[in-house]
């Protein structure tokens, strides 16, 4: 049993970053993280929200989750993101998230956070990788670990193979073409064992 808290956070417009999350937390739970699962705060205006059925329903579902907070990446040793990509980056409704840890930062709070990302888009070429670096740029700010699943598990290929994190493609449908479980299980315990050595090299 380990001792790592670990935080799940994630964006969300249509489910499937909701959807990665939760495997997340199955998969950090199993290698025996306390886990948070929690999601940023939504920018976008409620008449745009309202005027797209499956957004309105990610809303619905999501309502219970707590909005995460700068006392959860404090508590946290490991945090795993989950978001979509927007043009290459990550939404600005996790951008303003980030943005708003100038004090955590500055009281170097945020150095050695073992930190993970997943995202999702709409082709295989839509910004996936783009993605995830915009966000580990920021990291690599805070100091944090940066610890990608890379090739260490045979499911990764099979999930499309990305080392810089899990992505999937989400069809028209707004269904998810590769299956990714599996991927996102291994890199959420994967994120928690590195964390655990960290902790563990600092004790």
């Amino acid at each position: 049993m380990t001792n790592v808290k670990a935080a799940v956070i994630f964006y969300s417009m249509g489910g499937t970053n909701y959807q990665l999350a939760k495997w997340a937390e199955e998969g950090a739970t199993v290698a025996g993280a306390e886990v948070r699962v929690l999601k940023v705060q939504e920018l976008a205006p409620e008449s745009v929200i309202q005027g797209n059925e499956g957004w309105k329903a990610t809303v619905e579902a999501t309502k219970d989750v707590p909005v995460a907070t700068s006392e959860d990446l404090e508590w946290a040793d490991a945090i795993i993101f989950s978001v979509p990509t927007r043009f290459g980056t990550m939404p600005s409704q996790m951008k303003q998230f980030l943005d708003l840890q100038g004090g955590l930062w500055a009281s170097g709070k945020t150095v050695n956070k073992v930190v993970s990302a997943m995202t999702s888009a709409q082709n295989p070429h839509g910004g996936q990788e783009a993605t995830l670096l915009s966000l580990y740029t920021s990291m690599m700010h805070w100091g944090a670990i940066i610890a990608t699943p890379g090739y260490t598990d045979p499911v990764l290929f099979g999930a499309g193979g990305n080392p810089y994190g899990t992505s999937v493609t989400v069809g028209q449908d707004g269904k998810m073409v590769e299956d990714v479980e599996g991927a996102v299980k291994h890199q959420a315990k994967r994120t928690v064992t590195v964390a655990e050595w960290v902790k563990k090299g600092n004790q």
